[in-house]
């Protein structure tokens, strides 16, 4: 047996391996929720309930795998496709960027939460104040209301409650990316308490420009989505080219796995390649911060 052949059938054991565990996990799942779903699915034994709640289970369970765990995955396959060991490696150099884009996405998801938290914190405020309540009262029962900030709102509602400084605690919840408002908010509660202006008329100001600033920012990723939707389909065009390859016969990937000129262009395309995208992303980044 020749050395690739040794090669080609280890990949093959290690993604057969990776599928057999992929299969266990989804079955244990799966023998918990008809587990509980026998049991009656809650304490109160509502078998509808338990059904529900099965169905959920099973859903949610391709999720508990992090996206960036099936770059290997897609490695082990091109290594017994080409039989090469390189499809393993790079796949494996793709986990650790495919996890910090993720990590970014989800960052990004919680500011624009606490950006519209924020905005309608300001709304419910500047309702309670109308209603006649005192500024205290009024944040206690707003900040209830409204969630996305629970990472802030303890300190918040502990000020409120036992007569702290909250505009100092506003001010250091406003420090959480997405909670930037907060920091109009604290110069509108400070103006209202020390100077006895409005402090309704001025959260319905702040809110205004809060909610414009958000449909600005929208308005720009939206228009920048041509631009990255470009990019991802430039960076899919050399996978394209490798299928389309394979299917006429020409096998690309023995060519470009197991000889020095399709080393060089894998190489020197991957390079380019990850540049461009790079490229694009950073404008598109830059644009973004720019608002």
């Amino acid at each position: 047996m020749t050395g690739a052949a040794e090669m080609s059938l280890g990949a093959a054991v290690a993604c057969a391996g990776a599928a057999v565990w992929l299969l266990h996990e989804r079955d244990s799942a799966a023998r918990r929720a008809r587990l509980l779903l026998a049991a009656g699915g809650t304490v109160g034994g509502d078998p509808q309930a338990g059904r529900r709640w099965t169905a959920e289970a099973l859903r949610q369970v391709p999720g508990r795998v992090p996206a960036e765990w099936w770059a290997p995955v897609a490695g082990l396959v091109l290594a017994v496709l080409g039989a090469s060991v390189l499809p393993i490696l790079l796949g494996a150099a793709g986990v650790p960027l495919l996890r910090r884009a993720r990590v970014a996405g989800r960052a990004r998801r919680d500011r624009e939460s606490r950006a519209d938290a924020v905005i309608a914190l300001c709304g419910a405020l500047a309702g309670e104040v109308r209603a006649g309540r005192q500024p205290g009262e009024a944040l206690l029962r707003a900040a209830r209301e409204c969630g996305g900030l629970a990472d802030a709102q303890a300190t918040v509602l502990a000020a409120a409650r036992f007569g702290g400084d909250v505009p100092e605690a506003l001010a250091t919840a406003a420090r959480q990316p997405g909670a930037e408002g907060l920091r109009g908010l604290a110069a509108c509660w400070r103006v209202a308490v020390d100077q006895g202006a409005g402090l309704a008329a001025g959260l319905d100001r702040l809110a205004t420009a809060l909610r414009a600033e958000r449909d600005q920012r929208a308005d720009l990723r939206a228009q920048l989505s041509g631009a990255r939707a470009t990019a991802v389909m430039l960076a899919g065009l050399p996978v394209l080219g490798l299928f389309i390859g394979t299917t006429l016969g020409a096998d690309p990937l023995h060519v470009l796995l197991h000889t020095p000129a399709g080393l060089a262009c894998l190489l020197a395309g991957g390079a380019l390649e990850g540049l461009g995208v790079w490229w694009v992303l950073r404008i598109v980044r830059g644009a973004e911060g720019a608002v």
